[in-house]
């Protein structure tokens, strides 16, 4: 197994108490097999889970100051979920660091998501313990500021029809309908026009080389018309 030194220099992060790193990658059937171990790695995932929180949404807060309430707690969502951090644990490799239990070990247990990421989690609450919230918040922002932007552009479209459609659903009891009112070009090469309709009134239009594309520009356009955004 690699050594903690090593984890630290290809992570970015120094802990002044290792112990507090070595429990952070204690997982619990490694105490069944240790009985000089005393402590695994929940409660630091708990206060991981916490912290991560916290800075994910001030870092999305700070960063797109153009979004609203429901696609700030979307993306927060998005970026805190098990397979996420998993995928940032196995850019960390901390899989070879995890102190396994042999069964849990032979079952796959460092590749799997859920623990994983909770081993993530549980080093951002050693590191909270051991050097204060802004090591954590310089770590997190480190990982996650791109993760944020892509996944950002990823979900605006799909964002935008499933947001009309809560706002129509709450606002006016009715749920929007899209219409194609227009194709026009060549087969290879046609642009749609689409309007979203609620209850037989147009909140918004808007054009796409896919109907599926011409559907989210108007639903973003609706948005906009009832100030939702």
């Amino acid at each position: 197994m690699a050594s903690l030194a090593e984890l630290q220099q290809q992570a970015g992060f120094t802990f002044h108490n290792v112990e507090l790193l070595r429990r952070a990658l204690t997982h619990r059937s490694y105490l069944n097999e240790h009985a000089e171990e005393s402590e695994d790695n929940e409660r630091l995932e708990f206060l991981g889970d916490a912290v991560l929180d916290f800075l994910v949404g001030a870092m999305l807060y700070h960063r797109f100051p153009e979004m609203q309430e429901g696609q700030l707690t979307r993306l927060r969502s998005a970026l805190v979920r098990a397979e996420q951090l998993a995928g940032l644990a196995r850019q960390l490799e901390l899989g070879q660091y995890i102190r396994l239990g042999k069964g849990e070990d032979d079952a796959g247990g460092r590749e799997r998501d859920t623990l994983l990421g909770d081993v993530f989690e549980a080093i951002l609450g050693g590191l909270y313990l051991d050097s204060g919230l802004e090591a954590v918040k310089e770590f997190v922002e480190r990982l996650l500021l791109p993760v944020a932007a892509e996944v950002a552009r990823e979900q605006s479209d799909i964002d935008a029809k499933s947001y009309f459609q809560e706002w129509a659903q709450s606002e006016l009891n009715h749920t929007p309908q899209y219409v194609t009112v227009s194709a026009e070009g060549p087969d290879h090469e046609k642009t749609f026009a689409v309007e979203v309709r609620v209850n037989g009134e147009v909140y918004g239009a808007g054009a796409g080389r896919s109907k599926q594309a011409a559907a989210r520009a108007a639903a973003m356009d609706a948005l906009k018309r009832v100030g939702a955004i």
